[in-house]
């Protein structure tokens, strides 16, 4: 049987800078040559604006699926984002697995480092500023194609041109995209046993525990 991987496009870093209206916003991130140093923090050399939202120990890495860029070319022909990878402020442009077929909880190498599936990225108003466009988040919690974070578990160096391989699946039957349906799509209404177990899912991120509790309650 065939170990489940992805192909690292490119891996992208950024810093802050001015967005909106006196925000600033490091989602504008640009490739990596060479290696890159994976620390507990996330990738060596990348930062955030706005450490209450972003950064932290469950929110370390952020993914999104290349295999995302087509469909979004489709209903966007003319957005220049979308010629290069780094449109949704990733760290890591991969190809090959997506929402549907990431579990939280796995674990995959990363270079030398090992980094472990925290929770999905959820979207806010910078991706619709960043497009220009009123319907990107919308579009994003209606289809579930959110991307992803990662912890990290060991530290290590990483590049671009190499594969992420699947090293653990603890729990299989909660993908990525099925987490974002329940937690932040509206599927809590129907599924609320599943939003209870989710509560008290230590892999999960704990703000998406913490979600998790009050659509429960």
């Amino acid at each position: 049987m065939t170990t489940p991987f992805m192909t690292i496009d490119a891996l992208l870093v950024g810093t802050p800078a001015p967005f909106r209206n006196g925000d600033y916003s490091a989602i504008a991130k640009r490739p990596v040559t060479g290696p890159v140093r994976v620390t507990w923090d996330g990738f060596e050399h990348d930062a955030v604006a706005d450490p209450i939202h972003h950064g932290g120990w469950d929110k370390a890495i952020h993914l999104y699926p290349q295999d995302h860029y087509g469909w979004w070319r489709d209903r966007k022909p003319d957005q220049p984002l979308l010629d290069a990878p780094g449109a949704f402020g990733e760290n890591i442009a991969s190809r090959g697995m997506t929402e549907a077929d990431i579990f939280l909880g796995d674990r995959f190498s990363l270079g030398s480092a090992v980094v472990e599936v925290s929770h999905g990225r959820q979207p806010c108003w910078k991706l619709d500023h960043r497009f220009g466009a009123r319907d990107v988040m919308a579009t994003i919690v209606k289809t579930a194609r959110s991307g992803l974070y990662f912890r990290v578990i060991r530290q290590g160096e990483a590049a671009s041109g190499t594969r992420m391989e699947l090293l653990e699946r603890p729990l299989p039957g909660w993908s990525i995209a099925r987490i974002f349906q329940l937690l932040i799509a509206g599927g809590h209404r129907n599924e609320p046993d599943a939003v209870r177990a989710l509560a008290n899912m230590p892999l999960l991120a704990e703000a998406w525990r913490e979600r998790a509790r009050k659509l429960a309650a």
